[in-house]
């Protein structure tokens, strides 16, 4: 099922609005554009047609909905809201029905998982828990989770498997995806008799580790990851719509996430987004350029009057003008005068690895002394260039105002490597030190760390086993280094204590400024 066109009057702040989609619909189609220009308002169009087919259980009411509002005319004046009159919705293929949407507001947000019993679940197609408006809360992890225990629980009252294989087909495919985009994958579903109703994870040395105690970010991968692997065997004829997909996501996982959603979508379906992020935008543009178009709710103001709306042609400029409004929202946010691409490589060492560990570092040493610089990671390695070449080569030209730079780290390059790269163009940097933690475990560092936690640095164990702070591998040695500072936490968050004391009168501070700033 697929939209072709849809037709939205005196609807939210649209007067007459037309979207075309021709008669060779994209499966993914991307709503860019700033806050407010009428993305999730689309969505509710949406929403608003399929309770023709399925009822829920609250309504925002014609004020919501209507562009006449009661606060115009008051609540006795206010003319009829009438949906069916207006949004009108012509689908390429497909008959409108229960399946028709499947819709994700915003706010996704299950902090906590805490089932307590086991019971009956409504149907999954009516999909009663769903929210109403791109305004609702949308929390409906839980009800997935215990779909997930109920099949394993209906597997072992009726089904022929074993517990190892029933293991691998309920969390198999889930793990699988996740591995692709984030470094967690389930272990455990928990167990609800003994009061452990949530999702375990494994996660660097941890074997168990609680939902409760991921991040922002990792529960929002797990959320949308395990909604899709739920429903798409029944939301098989459907249109997909999730309304800022990215929250909480760096630019890397961004991306990765939206390719595994497209894999995760049937082809005979249609995926909605409504973003304006950098990682989402990369992947159009890229991997999924031929199954996607993209409509520029910031090119003019689509609320008054009639307006006709055609996916934008994917050329440069258009891109230009959709990568600034993507960036601008960031720099509304941060106001930084510079953006720094950095490097934020996994490190198997570290708690799985923590991607952008390398961006949150900078952020931190930085945050007084250049508070209107920004560091964003991108990748390891190469990843790096690939992520950055358009910030660098196109969104330069559109920010006449912001600086945008590529910090490299210098590996095992030779000074003349180094020279080279840095020669290659004026907005290049790279460290003098061989990586990040060849600043953060300088001696000095850590000495200050040690004094501040009230531990006796080791330092006979940190000079058996760090022999060159510029140019060696540290990462090899990092834990006899965590060991000699007397340290309990993972490797990541011990890394990202030591940057606060890299401050203004250490030399590491000294040479990452003049590397960075004075370059």
């Amino acid at each position: 099922m697929k939209i072709r066109k849809i037709q939205l009057k005196q609807f939210k702040r649209f007067d007459n609005l037309t979207i075309d989609l021709g008669d060779d619909p994209k499966k993914i189609i991307a709503l860019v554009g700033p806050n407010g220009c009428g993305k999730s308002s689309v969505f509710d169009a949406f929403e608003e047609k399929q309770k023709n087919y399925k009822g829920a259980s609250t309504n925002q009411g014609a004020a919501f909905f209507s562009k006449i509002l009661y606060s115009i005319f008051g609540e006795a004046e206010a003319p009829q809201y009438n949906r069916n009159e207006s949004i009108n919705i012509e689908l390429s293929n497909g008959d409108f029905g229960k399946k028709s949407f499947y819709i994700r507001s915003s706010y996704r947000f299950t902090s906590k998982l805490n089932v307590k019993s086991i019971q009956s679940l409504p149907d999954i197609i009516n999909d009663e828990n769903r929210p109403t408006s791109t305004i609702d809360l949308d929390s409906r992890l839980k009800e997935n989770y215990e779909r997930l225990l109920g099949k394993a629980w209906q597997e072992y009252q009726h089904g022929d498997k074993s517990g190892i294989e029933m293991r691998k087909e309920l969390i198999g495919k889930i793990n699988e995806i996740l591995s692709n985009v984030v470094d967690i994958r389930i272990t455990d579903l928990g167990n609800v008799i003994d009061g452990k109703g949530q999702l375990y994870f494994e996660k660097g040395d941890h074997k168990n580790f609680p939902y409760e105690n991921l991040s922002s970010g990792e529960k929002e991968v797990v959320d949308i990851i395990i909604d899709l692997v739920v429903k798409r065997d029944d939301f098989n004829e459907t249109v997909y719509c999730i309304d800022e997909p990215e929250l909480h996501l760096n630019t890397s996982i961004q991306r990765k996430l939206l390719l595994e959603i497209d894999k995760l979508i049937p082809d005979s379906c249609q995926l909605w987004v409504a973003t304006h992020s950098i990682g989402f935008l990369r992947a159009i543009q890229d991997e999924l350029s031929e199954k996607s178009q993209v409509l520029d709710f910031s090119e003019k103001n689509y609320f008054d009057d009639e307006q006709y709306m055609v996916p934008i042609p994917p050329t440069r400029e258009n891109w230009k003008r959709i990568f600034e409004t993507a960036l601008e929202d960031l720099t509304g946010l941060l106001s930084p005068k510079t953006i720094i691409y950095c490097e934020g490589r996994q490190d198997p060492s570290t708690n799985g690895g923590e991607l952008g560990l390398d961006a949150n570092v900078y952020n931190e040493i930085f945050a007084e002394t250049h508070n209107d610089t920004l560091f964003v990671s991108s990748g390891g390695g190469g990843e790096v260039s690939r992520n950055t070449t358009l910030a660098l080569k196109v969104l330069s030209k559109a920010f006449n105002d912001v600086g945008l730079l590529l910090l490299r780290d210098r590996d095992k390059k030779t000074d003349q490597e180094r020279n080279d790269f840095l020669q290659i163009d004026v907005s290049n940097r790279m460290l003098t030190r061989r990586e990040i933690e060849n600043y953060l475990f300088d001696k000095d560092v850590l000495k200050k760390y040690c004094e501040s936690k009230g531990v006796v640095f080791d330092e006979s164990r940190y000079d058996l086993n760090v022999q060159d702070i510029s140019t060696q591998d540290l990462k090899l040695v990092q834990q006899e280094i965590k060991t000699s500072c007397s340290c309990q936490a993972n490797l990541a968050d011990f890394k990202l204590s030591l940057a606060e004391f890299i401050t203004k009168d250490t030399d590491a501070y000294k040479q990452l400024e003049q590397d960075i700033f004075n370059n």
